[in-house]
């Protein structure tokens, strides 16, 4: 996959372009839905599967207080994109100079222009341009007269329930990781750096990774999970703890800590990415070290057996 920071004079470059044009937070299933048709439209006419989005999120600059938490690092999102058939990323940086663009300006020189849009794919709810007044029909009607095709995605469902980032966040902030992952058509993830902790995993025998978690990630609710951690492209079961740790602690700051199963060697200063499978409980305090590490017990036999059925 090859990605670009600017639209200048791409249509030279790629020709036949079919356009995602979104935020495509979390990459959930109605994106997913998305892409999948622009990617199947793309093929049926010899042309280039590609997505238009922004970094940051568009909210990070116009409202930064308001601003969601991602679902997905940019990084993975890439990665993601490049999987599901996507050949071109045009990965705008949203600014306040990008953000005054009209509508009609946008869907000028942008889309038909400079990436000679042969069709362009958008959610129902999608806006664009100066403050969001662009509208899946006013970019069909501009689409019209000047040669563009347009196809606007309906709500996709998911047992009963409406695909969107705001409910899956919403869904991960409770811990419901089983409802995120139908949602979200994988387990939720974040990423980060291993970093020096408190080292009392080793001394209760059960080392674990401390991550330094990349800024503006969602990270679920306190408790403990089941996850696969990958490393250096392999993948390990294993347990996380999210919380404050109040076996030890009355209102330490929260932490994110991942004990990996059938692992030996050295994590600290390497990039790993943390795959939730389920929550196994809550975050609470013991009475004594030895329940807690009879609970961390019965935790890791859980997390083995989801990583026998999920894997």
């Amino acid at each position: 996959m090859q990605v670009y920071d600017s639209w200048h004079g791409l249509k030279e470059i790629h020709s036949k372009m079919v356009i995602g044009l979104g935020n495509f937070d979390g990459l959930h299933m109605g994106h997913r839905k998305l892409i999948g048709d622009l990617v199947v439209r793309a093929r049926e006419i010899g042309g280039t599967p590609a997505v238009l989005t922004f970094t940051p999120h568009p909210m990070a600059v116009v409202d930064p207080g308001g601003a969601p938490p991602m679902l997905l690092s940019p990084g993975a999102k890439r990665k993601m994109f490049a999987g599901l058939g996507v050949e071109v990323l045009v990965l705008i940086p949203f600014n306040w100079e990008f953000a005054r663009i009209s509508p009609e300006d946008f869907v000028d020189n942008v889309l038909y222009r400079h990436l000679g849009a042969h069709t362009v794919f958008v959610g129902y709810n999608c806006t664009f341009g100066h403050m969001g007044r662009g509208t899946p029909d006013l970019l069909k009607s501009m689409g019209q007269s000047r040669g563009f095709d347009v196809e606007v995605i309906n709500p996709v469902t998911v047992e009963g329930r409406t695909v969107s980032s705001t409910l899956i966040r919403n869904l991960l902030a409770e811990g419901d990781i089983s409802a995120a992952r139908k949602l979200l058509g994988y387990c939720p993830l974040v990423e980060g750096e291993v970093v020096y902790g408190e080292r009392r995993g080793n001394t209760l025998g059960f080392p674990t990774a401390n991550l330094e978690i990349d800024s503006g990630l969602l990270i679920p609710a306190d408790g403990v999970y089941s996850v696969k951690t990958g490393v250096d492209g392999d993948m390990f079961p294993g347990v996380a703890n999210i919380g404050v740790k109040p076996t030890f602690h009355d209102g330490f700051s929260r932490t994110v800590e991942v004990h990996l199963l059938d692992f030996n060697g050295d994590l600290y200063g390497k990039r790993i990415q943390v795959h939730f499978i389920r929550r196994l409980r809550g975050e609470r305090r013991f009475p004594s070290v030895g329940e807690l590490v009879e609970q961390i017990r019965l935790d890791i036999r859980q997390a083995r057996g989801d990583a026998c059925a999920t894997w």
